[in-house]
């Protein structure tokens, strides 16, 4: 299966120049969606993984029925003051500033083996964020999977010495 044909591409949104790549069209379809998430669970099996790890929001989307049809435990990442009880943080670089991500203390048991799934990825910061907290919660990423990888701007590079998984390329 072409995920590909499943994606519509979006000119100049949210700004002129950029083309967005909307993966809705793809969870419309029930059997595209259900592809594209056994594509993830099938290497996810590979790596023998305890839990699965997503960034708000669409690393939700992705990881829950990730983290559902392995029958593991999901752990979210979410920006600072959304989860109720102690977290850890870390500042991570945007384009235009600076963001902080959280993860509950308790999300995580050292030596745990987990997958870190999201939707995109682009420029790596959020994702190299989400790393920075499994790690120092004890967790060891065996491997990170999204649907789309947007090559251009070498977001791989924030994630050398890690396993990835992209199930798409632009």
């Amino acid at each position: 299966m072409n995920l590909k044909d499943y994606i519509t591409v979006v000119e100049d949104w949210p700004s002129e120049g950029i083309k967005f790549k909307d993966i809705t069209t793809l969870m419309d379809n029930g059997t595209a969606f259900k592809y594209a998430v056994d594509q993830i669970v099938e290497y996810a099996n590979e790596k023998e993984i305890d839990l699965v790890v997503g960034p708000e929001a669409r690393g939700f989307i992705i990881g829950c029925p990730v983290s559902y049809s392995m029958e593991v435990g999901f752990a979210p990442v979410r920006k600072e003051g959304k989860l109720p009880r102690e977290t850890i943080k870390v500042d991570y670089g945007l384009e235009y500033g600076e963001d902080i991500l959280t993860i509950h203390k308790d999300a995580i048991k050292p030596g745990q083996r987990v997958l870190i799934t999201d939707d995109l990825l682009a420029t790596g910061g959020t994702i190299e964020a989400t790393i920075n907290l499994v790690e120092q919660l004890g967790g060891k990423v065996v491997g990170c999977a999204f649907l789309i990888e947007l090559t251009y701007l070498n977001g791989r590079d924030k994630l050398d010495g890690y396993d990835v998984l992209t199930l798409m390329q632009y």
